[in-house]
């Protein structure tokens, strides 16, 4: 394995950190009610909201989480692809469900990436397994290496590593030094990552308090009553109606 350059990985983590929070940024500034109002309005009503900016504020806080949770897998997936491009010659995988291939101690290793444990249902999971299977028979197929290994790689947690549905497991710590071989790379990465976050951040809530009263407004408009209480029929009957069943069922 090559020699892990700290000051390149810095580098690529300030340059392409602003990119996260550029898509953040931009996610918000462009986001649409009819898109907010597609979370559970259940779960709003049954926490007893009367305005609608608190409304508007639990839809924001549901859609960022999400949003937020895919933007910054995408960095750090690409973060663990340029680590391993510099160390052991690794490079973006085409095969569908694997992120990064590289060769290191005599083994092929294909592997999937994801930011954190909690990542998939049971079917995203079964399918997983299926794609890593299918990446190591191409492998096989093909004679590139006497051994191949499918790996599921999890950018932070404290899992135990072990074997799981056919592949390694390897997460948080292990899994940048399996990258790296740098035990202290998990760490290492943590400065550079909040590079000029305090300016990306205060845009990014001057924004955030923009796009609420944006929406409080169309919110209002919208589905309120002329007493300016929220019209929970009207609003769930935008959200869930769809009553068609009956054609279905006829005899």
């Amino acid at each position: 394995m090559n020699p892990l350059d700290l000051d390149r990985v810095c580098e690529y983590v300030n340059e392409n950190i602003v990119d996260f929070h550029q898509r953040r940024l931009k996610s918000i500034e462009t986001l649409k009610l009819d898109k907010l109002l597609r979370k559970n309005p259940y779960l709003f009503k049954a926490k007893n909201i009367h305005t609608a900016t608190e409304l508007i504020d639990g839809f924001l806080v549901a859609f960022l989480s999400s949003s937020e949770e895919k933007l910054f897998g995408d960095f750090l997936e690409g973060l663990a692809v340029f680590v391993a491009e510099m160390t052991c010659n690794g490079h973006k995988s085409t095969a569908t469900g694997v992120d990064l291939e590289f060769f290191n101690r005599g083994t092929h290793y294909v592997v999937s990436i994801k930011s954190g444990p909690n990542w998939g249902n049971s079917s995203q999971q079964n399918k997983l397994e299926q794609d890593l299977k299918n990446a190591v028979a191409r492998v096989k197929q093909a004679r590139r290496s006497p051994s191949v290994q499918a790996i599921l790689g999890i950018c932070y947690g404290k899992t135990r590593t072990g074997y799981l549905r056919g592949y390694l497991k390897i997460v948080g710590q292990n899994f940048w030094y399996f990258i790296s071989e740098n035990p202290d790379l998990y760490t290492e990465i943590i400065e550079p990552i909040g590079y000029r976050a305090k300016q990306h951040n205060e845009a990014f809530e001057r924004e955030k308090n923009r796009a609420v009263n944006r929406l409080t407004t169309q919110l209002v408009t919208r589905f309120c009553t002329p007493n300016y209480d929220i019209d929970w029929p009207r609003l769930i009957e935008y959200n869930s109606g769809n009553l068609d069943l009956d054609a279905f069922l006829e005899a």
